[in-house]
Order: C-alpha cells, then structure tokens, then sequence
C-alpha cells in the first residue's frame, strides 16, 4: 500500500509529515512587541497549547534524513519567510531575517526538546520567552550589516 499510494517509505514519510506552525498574524502587534509575540508563540507551540508530535519527530530526523531535511526546509521557508516578510513588507534581507530566526527556533528547539541540555530544560517556559524575545525581535526588526527594518 505504501508503494502504491506513496511511491516509497519517504514518500509516506512526506505525506505524513506536514506540520502548520500556526503562526500568528503579527500585522496588529506593537512594532517594539513583535519578538515577544513570537517568542511567546514558539514556546507554546513546543510546550503546550499547539503542542504536535510531528514537529518534534522532524527535528529528531533532519540531521539523518534527506526527506526530513527537505520538510523542514519548506516548513521554515513557506512558513516563516512569509511572516517575516508581512512584518519587513520584503525589505531586501527579509530571506536572511527568516534564516536567522529558524536557525534559532530550530535550534533552541533542538536542544531542549530533543537532546534534553539540563540548563535549556530546567528553564521555565515564561524565562525562555523572556530570553528569546529581544534575539527574534533583533532579527525581525534590528540592524543586520546597517539595515534596520520599520516594520509595517
């Protein structure tokens, strides 16, 4: 069955591993609160409320496998270029902006959900937001080689 529907087991594995960040629609938010707002969101999309196992077994797989690698790339670029690019309005390092942040989503994710750092996992969920806001808002918003974004 899986041949014939999928054409392979990556193929099942794509099928199957489709995950929505369900970000948020920061176009309302306060200029000097988008960070805190999307901080706020990452955490409770690992943590609680938008909780989803996918995701956490995508992160495990990327390092291993090329299908996962390439889920998570479109996840991140489809996903996440498009809210940085409503909160930049396309500014010329808006692709840039995106990497960063999912560099330090994925990351951030990375060792405490799934190697478990002892000083990552001990801290609490409100601390973490706290420390990850002003780093996304820099990355939204801040100067990156004499660029500095007024966000829309």
């Amino acid at each position: 069955m899986v041949m014939r529907y999928h054409g392979s087991k990556e193929g099942l594995f794509a099928a199957a591993i489709d995950p929505d960040l369900q970000l948020p629609d920061l176009r309302g938010c306060p200029p000097d609160r988008l960070g805190e707002q999307l901080a706020r969101h990452f955490v409770r999309l690992w943590e609680g409320d938008l909780t989803d196992d996918i995701l956490t077994i995508l992160l495990r797989s990327v390092a291993t496998h090329p299908v996962a690698k390439e889920r998570m790339r479109a996840i991140f670029e489809g996903q996440v270029l498009e809210l940085v690019r409503t909160v930049t309005g396309d500014a010329p390092d808006t692709s840039r902006r995106a990497a960063l942040l999912a560099a330090q989503v994925a990351g951030v994710a990375l060792c405490r959900y799934a190697v478990e750092l002892p000083a990552l996992v001990d801290v609490d969920a409100s601390v973490l937001v706290t420390n990850l806001a002003p780093v996304f808002q820099h990355y939204l918003t801040g100067n990156l080689d004499g660029s500095v974004v007024e966000p829309r």
